[in-house]
């Protein structure tokens, strides 16, 4: 796992400064504290921090190719590279290394960008080839490893494995872009479509740009999707053993490094069954790391140690208390955009302890996206049973005129949030789930906002790429959509987002098998019976793990990796919580309705309201905002 950094010029190759590559580098050592270099060739420059995984002392970057007409700066894991290796060398090619990373220079060589479908991964990379004079960018299919891009004013293009590696570069200007806080307003984080610096681009998962000298750059191109067009066809135990063996195939080719390995461990399904597998295919103890807090509500550690006990792990546990929230600043530093994840501290403890004992941990991380565990999929499927029995019309006019006059009830369960299970069903299916999804819908989010961004918004708003992209989804049903929706727009922006800089902070490197993409593409030609049944969510999954896992890990009421700062914020972090609306870098926005805030935060305070979500994303806002000196 890596850090990657660059500049090509789109248009005459002028000289690149190996100096300032050099700073967009030094800006991601926490990427790669084993091993830094840059390259430079007219028009382009390569730039690379290591973290040493595999083959460690005989894969330094940036890598030339064997015949030096290629050359590579590469962040990430090619899990088959030994498969594809002997495959190349039955072609003729001849290697040097022991690591992945010239294979996919050798890749590149044979099959151009046809080498992308071949290569199993995670990946973001930049790679030169001379005799074309042609930069290729590339990102794996689901957006595990990220990639930033700006158009610079000398016309060149930067990229860099974090946003701070572009910020690095003195012709990048930190200009806010106000589309991306009406975007971070509605989901807590800002998509992979947008950045929260103008002119800032990300690669989206599973594209890539093919860039020439003299040419205005090209557009990304799209080379993996995941399809839920088509149904897998057998009953329960056959489906249930392809699954397993998918599964098995995730775990075990992820278990390959020349350091030390180990797991995350909450004691849910998904990371239980990730150790399982390993414990399985391990002839040692798999070392196991978790986070308990200190409001017994939100602690799963005793499941952890229940798992870790069952198969024997080396098990390591620790505590978040609100004392840690002092080190907001330090989270804002590491996402560098806004990012209100509240889980993102735990995440960012549960990698510093894991670092103290291996290099690279495995992660639960996928199941719910691509096997429907999430509960608003479940909610989903039902609302859109009763959508089927209704006409639109009559949706619209008799659920949506209740949805307004039904007082809200945000404090209570789902189920008996009678205005927002209205407000659902009288929109579509898409505009359903979008609201489902977003931590402040259209009516909350308005008022919030002062005149001025209302003017400087316009008419987007941010459910409609959410929206655009579910009823374009090679789906049959809304709960295909929904997880498609999860898998394309969610999970990269979101979960992704969180464990790459989390543990890349603290130089871990994160693995995610149950993201293996053909597992990924399996899940979602299962019928929906095999995804959800009644309200239990990864129905398949929890049948094949039932020999690995008892009934009272599978079965237990879903927590998630939740923090109790509802409570928090009304107790320790409750001055916190006041000082937002009155915080200097958000007042000098002019963005919001700052009485608006501070009610909300009293409420919040004294018990009438939960707004925790809302309060911890006005934090995140300030702090990023103060960081990048905008405002």
């Amino acid at each position: 796992m890596c850090g990657i950094a660059g500049i090509f010029h789109c248009g005459t190759p002028k000289p690149v400064d190996p100096l300032r590559v050099e700073r967009m580098c030094d800006a991601l050592a926490h990427r790669g504290p084993d091993g830094a270099g840059v390259w430079t060739a007219p028009g382009v420059a390569l730039g690379h921090r290591r973290l040493s995984i595999i083959d460690l002392a005989g894969s330094p970057q940036p890598m030339a190719s064997a015949d030096g007409r290629a050359m590579l700066s590469f962040n990430g894991e090619i899990y088959n590279f030994r498969e594809l290796r002997r495959e190349l060398e039955a072609l003729g090619a001849r290697f040097r290394t022991e690591g992945d990373s010239e294979t996919i220079l050798a890749a590149w060589q044979q099959w151009g960008v046809e080498c992308l479908p071949r290569l199993h991964g995670m990946f973001a990379f930049a790679l030169y080839d001379l005799p074309s004079r042609r930069l290729l960018l590339a990102r794996d299919r689901l957006g595990v490893k990220p990639l930033f891009t700006a158009r610079l004013s000398d016309g060149s293009l930067a990229f860099a494995s974090e946003l701070k590696g572009l910020l690095a570069h003195p012709l990048l200007r930190a200009e806010i872009d106000p589309l991306a806080v009406e975007d971070y307003m509605a989901w807590g984080y800002v998509p992979d479509h947008r950045s929260i610096l103008s002119g800032v681009e990300k690669l989206p998962a599973g594209h890539y740009r093919l860039l020439e000298h003299g040419r205005e750059p090209a557009a990304p191109v799209q080379w993996w999707d995941v399809s839920f067009a088509e149904r897998s066809q057998g009953g329960a135990a056959d489906l249930g053993a392809r699954l397993l063996h998918r599964l098995r195939e995730g775990v075990t080719s992820r278990m390959t490094a020349d350091v030390p390995l180990g797991a995350f461990l909450s004691g849910g399904v998904d990371s239980s069954s990730v150790v399982a597998l390993m414990a399985e295919a391990s002839p040692q103890p798999v070392k196991t790391c978790s986070i308990g807090f200190d409001v017994s509500d939100y602690d799963e550690s005793e499941y952890a140690r229940a798992i870790a006990q069952r198969f024997g792990t080396d098990h390591h546990q620790r505590q978040v208390s609100p004392d840690d929230f002092a080190e907001i600043d330090r989270l804002a530093g590491i996402f560098d955009e806004p990012f209100a994840d509240a889980s993102a501290l735990p995440t960012l403890r549960v990698c510093a302890l894991a670092r103290e004992h291996v290099t690279v941990a495995l992660s639960g991380d996928g199941a719910d996206e691509a096997l429907a565990g999430y509960r608003r999929q479940a909610f989903q499927l039902r609302e859109d049973r009763v959508r089927a029995l209704l006409p639109e019309g009559l949706r619209q006019t008799v659920f949506g005129a209740a949805g307004r006059l039904y007082p809200k009830a945000g404090w209570a369960p789902r189920p008996l949030r009678a205005k927002t299970t209205l407000q659902a069903l009288g929109a579509s299916s898409e505009e359903g789930y979008a609201r489902a999804l977003a931590i402040c819908p259209p009516d909350l989010r308005d008022p919030l906002y002062a005149p001025d961004f209302l003017r400087l918004r316009g008419d987007y708003r941010a459910e409609q790429p959410l929206i655009a992209l579910m009823r374009a989804a090679p789906a049959r049903t809304g709960l295909d959509r929904a997880q498609y929706a999860d898998l394309k727009f969610w999970l990269p922006g979101d979960i992704l987002t969180k464990v790459d800089r989390a543990s890349m902070a603290v130089s871990l490197e994160a693995r995610e098998p149950l993201l293996d993409h053909r597992l990924v593409e399996f899940a979602a030609t299962l019928p929906e019976r095999m995804r959800i049944r009644g309200s239990q969510g990864k129905w398949l999954m929890k049948q094949a793990m039932r020999r690995q896992l008892p009934d009272e890990i599978l079965f237990r009421p879903k927590m998630g990796f939740v923090t109790p700062i509802a409570a928090w914020l009304r107790g320790p972090l409750a001055g916190q919580a006041r000082a937002v609306a009155t915080s200097g870098a958000l007042t000098r926005t002019g963005w919001f309705a700052t009485d608006r805030l501070r009610a909300l935060a009293e409420a919040h305070i004294a018990g009438r309201s939960d707004h925790s979500r809302l309060i911890w994303q006005w934090l995140m806002l300030e702090r990023s905002l103060a960081r990048l000196g905008a405002g």
